[in-house]
C-alpha cells in the first residue's frame, strides 16, 4: 500500500486515529533509528502536550500543519496532513524534507 513512499528522500510517517505508527518508510525509520522500532507504537508517547493537541485537532478537523524547523544545522519542512478513506479521517501523514536555507519562491497567476 505504500511502496510509493518506500525510498522517497523525505521521511513519511503514517499514522491511525488513535495515534499508533502504522507505516514509517525508510527515511523516517533512519531519522527515528535512536528510539528503535516505532511502529504499532503511539505517537502521542513521544510528543509534547502542545503537539499532542495539535494532532488530536487534525484528526478532528481533517486539517493540515505545515512549518518549517532546524536542527543540527539542518532545515526542514515538515507537512502533517489527514489522510481518508471515502471521506472519513483514517489518521495522519507526515512528510518531512531537508530543504535549502534560502529557496526560490515563484509566484504564478
Amino acid at each position: 500500500m505504500y511502496e510509493w513512499a518506500d525510498e522517497m528522500n523525505c521521511a513519511v510517517t503514517v499514522c491511525d486515529t488513535q495515534g499508533i505508527i502504522l507505516y514509517m518508510n525508510e527515511k523516517a525509520c533512519r531519522t527515528f533509528a535512536g528510539h528503535g522500532n516505532l511502529i504499532g507504537r503511539n505517537l502521542f508517547d513521544c510528543h509534547s502536550p502542545k503537539s499532542q493537541e495539535k494532532i488530536r485537532e487534525l484528526l478532528e478537523t481533517g486539517g493540515v500543519n505545515a512549518y518549517t524547523i532546524e536542527k543540527k544545522g539542518v532545515r526542514k519542512m515538515i507537512y502533517q496532513t489527514a489522510w481518508k478513506r471515502e471521506g472519513v479521517v483514517c489518521g495522519l501523514v507526515e512528510i518531512s524534507m531537508e530543504i535549502p536555507g534560502e529557496m526560490p519562491h515563484y509566484i504564478r497567476e
